[in-house]
């Protein structure tokens, strides 16, 4: 039987285009299926940020098959951590939820140079999570 992941994150940025599909893709790399990762947006794009992309197949990691996703008040309930990259209010809050907030720059319209110092900003944030994850699990 297999065992259930320790916690559910929701990555949550405003086109759910570029850091939240960053953090996704990093936690699922790092964590694999420990966690269970999901992202989205208040307002989503059409696709995933170009220079996201390649800003991450740089580092190993394919996010290329993510397509940008609505914010549901369901999909924050059925979270654990909810963790916000600039949405404002526009994420809704409920009890016994960890929510965090991200203050990263957005990626939008930015080269891969540009991007890059933002994805190795979300991927040091990612590891804290998985320690704090892990640490409340008594990993």
């Amino acid at each position: 039987m297999p065992t259930p992941p320790a916690a559910t994150v929701l990555f949550v940025c405003v086109h759910n285009a570029g850091r939240s599909q960053m953090a996704a893709g990093f936690l699922t790399h790092l964590a694999g299926d420990r966690v269970e990762v999901r992202s989205a947006g208040s307002l989503p794009a059409d696709q995933v940020n170009p220079a996201a992309v390649e800003a991450m197949r740089e580092v190993g990691i394919d996010i290329s098959g993510r397509r940008p996703t609505l914010l549901t008040p369901e999909a924050v309930q059925a979270s654990d951590y909810v963790i916000t990259m600039g949405c404002g209010d526009a994420c809704p809050v409920f009890p016994g939820r960890t929510y965090l907030d991200w203050p990263l720059d957005d990626p939008a319209g930015q080269g891969v140079a540009a991007v890059r110092p933002i994805r190795d900003a979300i991927k040091e944030r990612v590891q804290a999570l998985i320690a704090d994850i892990d640490a409340r699990r008594g990993v």
